[in-house]
């Protein structure tokens, strides 16, 4: 590893214990500013909660817009879609449509969904998500699109998932025009998760709802999350 100013050399012998003094106060400045700089919060990390993968790291790259679910919003998250769906997800086909890290797609994987579409527009995103599915050796289980969301929502057939995150940058306005598309991808007992910085009511008119009621919702600090089913599933919980 190359410490570069912050080793000295053993060969050499300062002229007089005074320069020797000297020395290692310069050396020790000048390590102290190193570690100043290294210390720079760089990109971070989100934890796998449960499942397969449980405790495994993913990466949070520097990306414009890139907003990882908090852990501990993800674990209430999955309280709840675990209280309508069971707790593994087996048997389940589950969309990530703003995946960004992955966090929310790959817990349900770890979770056993069968399989999880993981769509990010964002070339290097695409391209971290695919290493991280080599490094769990997911197989098919996991795909990632390098795709717009909005488009591939459209393009898919009518009932295809029984869970979608809806997890998108803030301040875009994708919440109202992805979440009816979500609604007619999801069969008539999914549910779809959604986050946001504004709660949901602000955000997207009844009418633009597709059908769909909130089950659960709560507040993270500046986060507003919610669960959402088709209004024909009759089992509304208290938030």
């Amino acid at each position: 590893m190359d410490r570069g100013g912050c080793s000295r050399e053993r060969g050499g012998h300062p002229a007089s214990l005074a320069e020797e003094g000297d020395a290692r106060a310069s050396l020790d400045r000048g390590c102290r500013r190193s570690r100043t700089i290294a210390t720079h919060k760089g990109p971070g990390q989100v934890r796998i909660i449960a499942g397969q993968w449980r405790r495994s790291v993913l990466p949070v790259l520097d990306r414009p817009g890139l907003r990882p679910t908090p852990d501990r919003v993800r674990e209430t998250a999955f309280n709840w879609i675990s209280a309508r769906l069971g707790t593994h997800l087996v048997g389940r086909r589950v969309l990530d449509a703003f995946a960004g890290t992955g966090a929310l797609g790959f817990e349900a994987a770890s979770r056993g969904a069968d399989s999880v579409y993981l769509i990010e527009r964002d070339p290097v995103c695409v391209a971290s998500l695919k290493a991280q599915i080599e490094r769990f050796e997911a197989g098919e289980s996991i795909r990632v699109l390098g795709a717009d969301a909005l488009g591939f929502l459209s393009a898919q057939p009518t009932g295809s998932y029984d869970l979608i995150f809806l997890d998108p940058p803030f301040e875009q306005g994708l919440i109202p025009r992805s979440l009816p598309l979500a609604a007619r991808c999801l069969n008539a007992h999914g549910l779809i998760y959604v986050e946001s910085e504004q709660p949901l009511d602000r955000l997207v008119q009844p009418d633009e709802m597709g059908g769909l009621q909130v089950l659960r919702s709560a507040r993270a600090g500046a986060v507003f999350h919610a669960l959402l089913s088709f209004a024909l599933d009759q089992h509304q919980e208290a938030s």
